[in-house]
């Protein structure tokens, strides 16, 4: 065990965390806002998360010795925003959240379930996040015909710092857009009083369909998109952590967060490759501590993530939604671009992403939902159709 971080793993965690938290918060409240949260427990929610994730990459990169970081899920809050406000209020969609925690440790445990979960074919998931990312996604669109001189330069940031590193693109989105919203709309005070949040403790209801129309979908969404992916970018880097040890840690952790507004945890994907690859640290043996100082910084940002959660409450709606769905653009192509590649099951990607972008649902469940039964569908059809 090396005894002390190097420089260049310092450096790559401290990135890993400014990319992580910057490229994403906005989604993490936009995604507990719709769910119907009080800003007060949207802010909670933020620092539930942050800590949450923090500690948990720091106990698993310790643990391995690998640089597993831990993120939020970053999809599962985009299907949050696109299903809208959960029946019963934000308190069922806490009992959810609690719910998903649960399914992801037991995927850990039993491997039955995580087998499942890998069986739904990756197109037809895949559709079913492309459905989700596709109306936020077209609020960078409609952002810069509200507001052309504001909306360009968020947009015209993106793609100018992208080509210089495309992991910057996003962060660098939205720090323009804080200064532009600074000297364009009147910010209360209370945004610098409100620095450190306090924490909101939320008590838990449950339902039928709260468990159906946002547990499931979000767990699916959250395997598939985040801890598989996260696997694989591991693997890729030459690590091979048990998955079940990460997946109940991860889950116990959603566990933890969600009373107080956090909706899910899980390994990271975009800044695991930050901290996993050779930029991190020459020598990979001591890349894990890339990933915890990522896990440290997590942890600082949360407990003055208050601010971040007022700023976006006093500032234009169309504004944050264009830098979030900046931040979505990467998940949007990826998960297209898996959905349509497949011929043989293109066509039950295209029923899966079609219904779920409609945002169309039925007995009080969302429509993502929908399109993950709709998909499936289609593709045993089609299987028995070949047969």
């Amino acid at each position: 065990m090396s005894s002390h971080p190097t420089l260049p793993a310092v450096f790559a965690g401290l990135v890993a965390a400014f990319v992580g938290f910057a490229g994403a918060f906005t989604v993490v409240v936009q995604g507990l806002a719709a769910t119907g949260a009080s800003p007060a427990e949207a802010a909670s929610g933020l620092m539930a998360l942050s800590i949450a994730m923090g500690i948990s990459g720091v106990m698993l990169s310790l643990r391995t010795r690998m640089p597993i970081s831990v993120a939020w899920s970053t999809p599962g809050a985009a299907l949050l925003a696109s299903s809208g406000a959960v029946v019963g209020g934000f308190p069922m969609a806490v009992g959810a959240f609690l719910i998903v925690g649960a399914l992801i440790v037991v995927a850990g445990l039993w491997k039955p379930l995580g087998r499942a979960v890998a069986a739904i074919p990756m197109p037809i998931a895949s559709a079913m996040l492309a459905g989700v990312l596709l109306s936020l996604c077209l609020a960078p669109v409609k952002a810069v015909a509200a507001d052309p001189l504001t909306g360009l330069a968020v947009v015209l940031t993106w793609v100018l710092v992208g080509l210089y590193r495309k992991v910057l693109a996003v962060p660098a989105a939205v720090i323009v857009a804080a200064v532009l919203i600074g000297f364009t709309t009147p910010i209360p005070p209370s945004v610098w009083q409100g620095l450190v949040p306090a924490p909101v403790l939320v008590m838990p209801t449950f339902s039928v369909a709260a468990l159906i129309g946002t547990a499931l979908p979000l767990f699916v969404v959250t395997m598939a998109a985040q801890n598989i992916s996260g696997m694989a970018v591991l693997n890729a880097n030459g690590y091979k952590p048990e998955f079940g040890p990460i997946l109940r840690n991860t889950g116990i952790f959603t566990m933890l967060a969600a009373p107080f507004g956090g909706h899910a945890v899980n390994l990271a994907a975009i800044t695991a490759a930050l901290c996993a690859g050779p930029e991190a640290e020459a020598d990979p043996a001591k890349r894990y501590w890339a990933a915890i100082v990522c896990g440290l910084a997590y942890i600082a940002v949360g407990l003055i993530s208050g601010a971040a959660t007022a700023f976006i409450a006093a500032a234009p709606p169309i504004l944050i939604q264009a830098v979030a769905g900046l931040a979505l653009m990467g998940a949007f192509g990826a998960s297209a671009s898996t959905a349509l590649n497949a011929t043989e099951t293109r066509e039950a990607a295209v029923i899966t992403f079609i219904v779920t972008a409609s945002g169309v649902g039925f007995f009080g469940v969302p429509g993502a939902f929908w399109g993950l039964v709709a998909g499936i569908a289609m593709h045993l059809v089609n299987r028995l159709r070949l047969r």
